[in-house]
């Protein structure tokens, strides 16, 4: 039996996602089977049986008539689950070590910077100030995780090993050694005002869409050693409302922000983020995977699978990740 032709559907034009880098990455670890880079006048669409997608465009992967798996490229499957054509086959969330110690290095630096209170210190370093402030421990701050999947657990993990207090908020119940865990609707309040550094690693959902808002930040702990809480998005842009964030950093509901994902991105020249001084702006590079680790794991995915194994980290339609 033939193996099916594997299609690459790839919809941006950064550096470290060019279409064609990822084409040559699947060619080497594929094994001999066609891969294929869309769109390409000479496919006879029945032929693909895989597809590997980042942001396809919406409609695409519906002319495949015997398509038995998707796998995204990234951790995010929202761009996905808004297709309303998606054809019904497994889709597929890649979940890769480097993936997840990417994402934890980009927490815990957040995190540490905002607690050693760099922002105040590279404002003296211009102003040529010597004048270091009191520094508290870090067993004085709680750091709020929302979102403990495979993400959220490994950094609450480490931000713990670090010697923060950490708490974690997820929908349904988890259990996560030495931090204290709260879940749903019910539990959110109590989470929230314990949290110092709220850090959201939370996937898009209608349920979670706007949840990081001016409600959410004011059940905030005030009495932080920091002065004032600070936000960590490095989740989805559609989880935060811009417009709150801004406001709540003017009038000091929020101490600080580290957003590395907006509702517009790249955002516009006259964004106000790119130069309010409370916030610290990164261009979506939390977690910027490696791709060979990534294109090793399809393919290995899909190996298994054709020899009658079982897809891992399949995405709950239902749910949404």
């Amino acid at each position: 039996m033939s193996m099916g032709t594997l299609a690459v559907l790839i919809n941006s034009t950064q550096q470290n996602w060019l279409p064609e880098r990822w084409k040559a990455r699947f060619d080497a670890v594929c094994g001999g089977r066609r891969v294929v880079l869309l769109p390409d006048a000479g496919l006879d669409p029945a032929e693909v049986h895989y597809a590997a997608v980042w942001k396809p465009v919406p409609g695409d992967l519906g002319s495949f008539p015997n398509l038995r798996a998707i796998f995204n490229l990234g951790a995010g499957v929202d761009a996905l689950m808004a297709d309303r054509s998606l054809p019904d086959v497994p889709l597929v969330r890649v979940a890769v070590p480097d993936l997840t110690n990417r994402m934890t290095e980009y927490v815990v630096l957040h995190v540490l910077m905002h607690h050693r209170q760099e922002l105040y210190l590279r404002d003296s370093q211009r102003a040529k100030r010597w004048e270091p402030q009191y520094q508290w421990p870090a067993s004085a701050v709680t750091v709020g995780v929302m979102g403990l999947g495979t993400l959220g657990a490994d950094a609450a993990d480490v931000l713990r090993r670090l010697g923060f207090r950490v708490a974690g908020w997820s929908r349904s119940p988890r259990t996560i050694e030495g931090v204290e865990c709260f879940h749903g609707t019910a539990g959110m309040d109590a989470f929230l005002r314990k949290t110092d550094i709220l850090v959201s690693l939370l996937p898009l959902t209608p349920d979670t869409h706007g949840i990081l808002n001016r409600e959410v930040f004011a059940k905030l702990n005030r009495n932080s050693p920091l002065g004032a809480p600070v936000l960590i998005n490095a989740g989805r842009g559609g989880l935060q409302n811009e417009a709150d964030i801004l406001a709540c950093l003017d009038d000091g509901t929020l101490g600080a922000v580290s957003l590395d994902v907006f509702v517009q991105e790249p955002q516009p020249a006259d964004s106000r983020f790119w130069t309010h001084p409370k916030v610290v702006l990164t261009p979506h590079n939390a977690a910027d995977t490696d791709a060979d680790a990534i294109s090793a794991y399809v393919a290995e995915q899909i190996a298994k699978f054709e020899a009658g194994g079982a897809l891992e980290n399949v995405v709950d339609r239902a749910r949404g990740y």
